[in-house]
């Protein structure tokens, strides 16, 4: 069975039209999700909670699509080769 973790994050950007962080050491971690559905409920919960500050901004980010078991060669393995 394949599974496919989402990483929830967010934090302060340069400008609110761009994906910049202001300062990534500060990065806040909400967590890892082992489905779409919960990580988005953790994503929808971290930007309401931080919806008057427009610099600030959450992602969800597809962790499992960085190791493809089923290729030989995922996105990654191509960066270090």
């Amino acid at each position: 069975m394949t599974q496919r973790l989402h990483l929830v994050f967010g934090g302060e950007l340069i400008s609110p039209s761009g994906t910049v962080f202001k300062d990534p050491a500060a990065i806040h971690i909400v967590g890892m999700f082992p489905d779409y559905a919960s990580a988005h409920r953790a994503w929808k919960a971290e930007a309401q909670r931080t919806v008057d500050d427009a610099h600030m901004r959450y992602f969800i980010a597809h962790i499992h699509r960085l190791r493809d078991e089923e290729h030989p060669a995922s996105a990654t393995e191509e960066l270090g080769a």
